[in-house]
């Protein structure tokens, strides 16, 4: 393993949290029973969790120190002043409004901000935020480029939104009609895929052409910086936080989840730049999160973050973050394992289509691949497919979208290049066996976002 391509960890472990190894034969039975859902398996039957990349994170002595210091009262905490101040200098917003996850920020932002009946284009959907937007009666329209639905394709910035497609919705639509686009950075479903500044700028002016507000889904800002940082001419000697406060200076706002980039396991936030719409989410975050000096958050969690985003920018824990990832990734292209290239800076997606060929999508082939990994290794992963991508509102058929994936997220600061190598021989193995990989069908569909809870069997 070179050092050069993949740095060793940039910290010390103080704590440890011992696991446990099942059995094949336990692994099936807990499998079976849980509806061959890695959602419903028990955090203790898991030996490498991959499931998510949200509140997994480790937290620094630093942050653990700030939690002593948290100031519980209901309204005032002095650590949400902390908190306030800490992403104005980092983000460059003019407001903030803190919610419990990023969800609650997505929540906010929908209500204040969309009709019934608008369009909102966005750089590929996300489960949470099209949920959202649907739900407060908004229309979803996916503007990224068309190489962000082709796995094999392996291009710098592919998560970047598509301009004619953004300027075609405008012609047909009309600018009135659109509530805001949406600007995911990275582009979770499209494997973790960065946008570029020229793309986000481009996209800004084309917006602020038509008088239509851009909003950026930031939760992993800081990994889309570092992308930015190696791959876009003129970047490669600006710090990872000059690259931050540039990204969003662009955008009228953004909805975070502080459970990716911030480093904590809870939190979020709403960022907000006009005077109207910030005082419409203060009076909805009453309803929804708590006080505008809370939102859901104990004070002890908004230390936490705040000292989290601080870290979260420094170069060194970056580059080491998006290699670890990019290592496991560079494991399995090597031996000829299909995944989502390239490789994206929280997670490695496998190709199930490709991965197996013999299943059909509806015969859900990445949530059969994520129960049958586990079963192989005790490693957890989650689909991202056909079950992800759930119904259409108004014909109630099922979405399908061109990626068909498992992605093996890699929380941070919590497993090492070991681990990377256990996961990697685990994929490899199987991928060795695909042809013994079962579809699966529904025993029990949830109406909303049905691949947390959803159950199936074999066919």
């Amino acid at each position: 393993m070179s050092s050069e391509l993949y740095p060793a960890e940039p910290f010390r472990i103080k704590s440890v949290e011992f696991v446990k190894m099942n059995t094949r034969e336990e692994r099936e039975r807990i499998a079976k029973e849980a509806g061959y859902n890695t959602f419903l398996i028990n955090s203790e039957d898991v030996y490498i969790d991959l499931l998510t990349d949200s509140g997994t994170n480790a937290m620094s002595d630093n942050q653990w120190a700030g939690m002593m210091l948290g100031d519980e009262a209901y309204a005032g905490s002095r650590n949400w002043y902390h908190l306030e101040e800490t992403v104005k200098e980092l983000f460059g917003f003019k407001h903030v409004v803190p919610t419990h996850q990023g969800r609650g920020a997505e929540n906010l932002l929908s209500k204040i901000a969309i009709k019934p009946g608008q369009y909102v284009p966005g750089n590929m959907y996300f489960t949470t935020t099209r949920y959202h937007q649907e739900a407060n009666g908004g229309i979803f329209v996916d503007i990224i480029r068309d190489e962000a639905h082709d796995s094999t394709i392996d291009i710098p910035f592919k998560g970047n939104i598509d301009l004619n497609k953004l300027q075609k919705v405008i012609d047909e639509q009309g600018a009135e009609n659109i509530a805001y686009v949406c600007c995911a950075i990275t582009v979770n479903l499209a494997g973790g895929q960065p946008v570029s500044i020229q793309n986000i700028r481009e996209t800004s002016e084309l917006c602020h052409k038509y008088g239509i507000k851009m909003f950026m889904d930031a939760t992993r800002c800081v990994e889309n910086a570092y992308f930015i940082k190696e791959r876009e001419e003129g970047y490669a000697n600006k710090s990872i936080k000059e690259i931050v406060l540039e990204e969003f200076s662009y955008a009228d706002g953004c909805t975070m989840s502080g459970k990716k980039d911030c480093l904590t396991n809870i939190g979020g936030f709403l960022c907000l730049n006009d005077e109207e719409l910030f005082l419409a989410a203060k009076e909805m975050v009453v309803v929804f999160e708590g006080m505008p000096s809370y939102g859901g958050m104990a004070g002890r969690d908004m230390e936490a973050m705040a000292r989290g985003l601080k870290e979260s920018v420094q170069d060194e824990y970056i580059e080491y973050r998006v290699k670890q990832v990019r290592y496991l990734g560079d494991r399995l292209l090597e031996a000829g394992v299909p995944i989502v290239e390239p490789v994206g800076g929280h997670a490695v997606f496998l190709d199930a289509r490709r991965f197996c060929p013999h299943l059909t999508q509806d015969e859900f082939p990445a949530q059969a691949l994520a129960a049958q990994l586990y079963i192989d290794s005790s490693v957890r992963s989650m689909e991202r497919g056909i079950i992800s991508a759930g119904r259409d509102k108004a014909t109630g058929k099922n979405h399908y979208p061109k990626l068909e994936t498992v992605r093996l997220t890699i929380p941070r600061r919590v497993y090492t290049y070991k681990h990377m190598d256990i996961v990697a021989e685990a994929v490899i193995n199987l991928y060795k066996n695909r042809d013994e990989i079962r579809g699966l069908k529904w025993v029990y569909e949830p109406k909303q976002l049905r691949f947390f809870t959803g159950r199936f069997e074999h066919i």
